[in-house]
């Protein structure tokens, strides 16, 4: 059988405010044919997100150009529960509501060439457009704890916005690593600083690449076929290394495996066909929950 993928670029992100290498930095792991048409892995540690986005851009184009078909990996939250981008203000008649969620990140967040950038403001400001408080972002340092910005998680129950996305509460009940809320912006475990860092730079790739679609958002099918990818170049999807057991050996970072194990998973799925039946949003969900999950919230790959 077919693969549907050609090559398997993973991303562990990093929202470090100064270049950084080593552990708790951007690993790039990337497994694809080499002159032999054998399958390879290498990995790529970058010190600031600007350069990742630029090797990512630049590595999928010499790829792409020999007519491969690139899955690409990125360990942090696509989505924000539902109702975010409306709690915003956001026009989600004029667009679908993730759609409107990655732009204004993209025109609020501005990385700098030395890693620095604004989060911590723009989080506390997207919390007094939703509530007027420090909800539903929190975990700001304290140099950057504001009235609408705290360093405590607030109480979500009641609220209008929940603590976690369908994704992540399913991931818990089921007892697969403990994934965290995108609202939490730091401390042991956070991804909410990722996303907020990351989601810019996605749409900005997926700006500059007309064949690629992000996954679930722009390609719906309860599972993927080649009829289905024509014409797509790049699927971009969130993915959680958790998922995947991965040791470190005597001088590698838990990142720097994670990357390697995850790509080989998934493209281990491919060689059997066994892939395409993974791009799945929960089919025993009820329709509101998929409707939720397509339009704004996302999934992780393999969930």
């Amino acid at each position: 059988m077919a693969r549907l993928f050609d090559a398997y670029i993973m991303v562990d992100w990093s929202a470090a405010a100064k270049p950084a290498l080593g552990a708790n930095s951007i690993w790039i792991g990337i497994l694809a044919k080499d002159a032999r048409l054998k399958l390879q892995f290498k990995a790529v540690n970058i010190d600031t997100r600007l350069k990742a986005r630029a090797f990512i851009e630049d590595m999928v184009a010499k790829l792409t150009r020999r007519g491969d078909r690139i899955l690409l990996g990125f360990d942090f939250s696509l989505g924000y529960p539902a109702g975010t981008a409306a709690a915003l203000g956001l026009n989600v008649k004029k667009q679908a509501p993730w759609a409107a969620m990655h732009a204004h990140l993209a025109s609020k967040l501005k990385d700098k060439a030395d890693n620095s950038n604004a989060r911590y403001a723009i989080a506390a400001g997207m919390n007094y457009a939703i509530s007027k408080g420090p909800y539903p972002f929190w975990g700001a340092p304290a140099r950057d704890v504001v009235s609408t910005l705290s360093s405590t998680k607030p109480d979500y129950a009641g609220q209008p916005l929940p603590e976690f996305r369908i994704v992540e509460d399913h991931l818990r009940a089921a007892k697969i690593g403990q994934p965290k809320s995108v609202w939490q912006l730091a401390y042991t475990g956070s991804v909410g600083s990722q996303s907020l860092t990351g989601i810019p730079h996605v749409h900005a790739l997926r700006a500059a690449w007309p064949n690629a679609r992000i996954w679930p958002f722009e390609i719906n099918a309860d599972e993927m076929t080649e009829e289905g990818l024509d014409g797509i170049e790049v699927v971009i999807a969130e993915i959680y290394p958790s998922l995947i057991k991965a040791k470190p050996e005597k001088g590698e970072t838990l990142d720097e495996v994670q990357v390697r194990e995850i790509a080989r998973h998934y493209s281990q799925l491919d060689e059997k066909g066994l892939l395409g039946g993974t791009f799945s949003t929960g089919k025993s969900l009820d329709e509101g929950k998929i409707e939720h999950i397509q339009a704004e919230e996302g999934w992780i790959l393999g969930t």
